[in-house]
């Protein structure tokens, strides 16, 4: 199947939409299917205020569009809602293309924690670039109750995997492990406001707490908290041996829709602690995983669970499995998924 996948959200960025967006393309040509990934890579790009990790396109309509078209794809994707998700929605309406979307990202949370408005200010916009899909894909339960709640009730199941090839609880840990206070807490992911990573840091549970990651947060943080560890971006194998090395993973976050990293924990036997929103919600299960209001009481619990138990729930998480979701969710059939046919489709406004 040809598949136009649209995102604004790409390499060298360093997130859960990137890398589960490599993972899902990577699969997918593995199985012959022929993918058009319109990217940042395509354009010319510009920071993102307050993030400049992350790079806006400067593309239209019409130059998406003329990319669209050559392709001739029988399925669209948008996966984000910045400028090029923006402009391959407009062209797909104005040449009535059905497409797919997914929520991959909290938005209104997310801007509420960085504006310090309130999150219902940017729902309607959320309603708004949704609302046109055929099929809005979703990973998780609780956040599909949410967006049913906003009045977006054509969704699609699109979970996540994790590779267990590379995830596993037999690499030896970085040499540094060896010297630090256990209980080791670690925490991956962008360093960002949104990520209530101060909550992690700042908790009193006994041990050292580790960080992996880089963002726009990292010399703040470094500074207010000179006794954490602070590693930088990791990936691959060194990665997978900070988890494997570490006696607990927190995921302090209430912004993300799944938490990618849970599972890539679990997948090396590490227990997780986090809060009881959506995405802990959703991942976790009373084995594998503990969640409680107070980090510290979430961490004490969850370090009594079982590394076998962890690793059992983690490697039942796929990228096959997930790639089988994606492309149900763009068949037409009983899966509910979209018709993509290359030419107008009724009923996309």
């Amino acid at each position: 199947m040809k598949i136009a996948i649209v995102t604004d959200a790409w390499a060298p960025q360093v997130n859960g939409v990137v890398r589960t967006l490599g993972e899902v393309t990577a699969e997918l040509r593995r199985r012959g299917h022929e993918l058009l990934v319109i990217s940042p890579e395509l354009y010319r790009s510009v920071p993102c205020p307050t993030y400049p990790e992350i790079r806006l396109a400067l593309a239209g309509r019409h130059s998406v569009g003329a990319r669209i078209d050559a392709f001739a794809p029988r399925a669209v994707h948008i996966a984000t809602e910045g400028p090029l998700g923006l402009a391959a929605r407009r062209h797909c309406l104005s040449s009535g293309l059905g497409f797919t979307t997914a929520y991959h990202t909290q938005f209104p949370q997310y801007l509420a924690r960085r504006t310090g408005m309130p999150a219902s200010l940017f729902w309607p916009y959320i309603r708004w670039f949704h609302g046109p899909s055929a099929g809005i894909m979703v990973a998780t339960e609780t956040v599909r109750r949410e967006l049913r709640r906003q009045r977006l009730s054509h969704l699609r199941h699109w979970s996540r995997g994790v590779d267990l090839a590379c995830f596993s609880p037999d690499i030896a840990p970085p040499d540094m492990f060896f010297n630090l206070p256990r209980p080791i807490q670690l925490y991956v992911g962008r360093v960002a406001p949104e990520k209530n990573i101060e909550a992690f840091l700042s908790n009193t549970h006994r041990g050292s707490r580790v960080v992996v990651g880089d963002g726009p947060d990292l010399a703040r943080l470094k500074a207010e908290f000179p006794d954490a560890h602070f590693l930088g971006r990791q990936s691959g194998r060194a990665l997978a041996a900070c988890y494997a090395g570490a006696d607990i993973f927190v995921f302090p976050s209430m912004t993300d829709t799944f938490g990618l990293v849970m599972i890539e924990a679990l997948a090396c036997g590490t227990p997780v602690a986090a809060y009881p929103v959506p995405g802990p919600l959703d991942v976790l299960n009373a084995r594998s995983g503990a969640m409680a209001a107070r980090l510290e009481d979430a961490i004490a619990r969850a370090l009594t669970l079982k590394r076998e138990d962890c690793l059992a729930h983690g490697r039942s998480f796929s990228w096959q499995a997930s790639v089988d979701q994606f492309l149900a969710a763009l068949e037409p059939g009983e899966t509910g998924g979209v018709a993509h046919s290359h030419g107008p489709v009724a009923g996309i406004a």
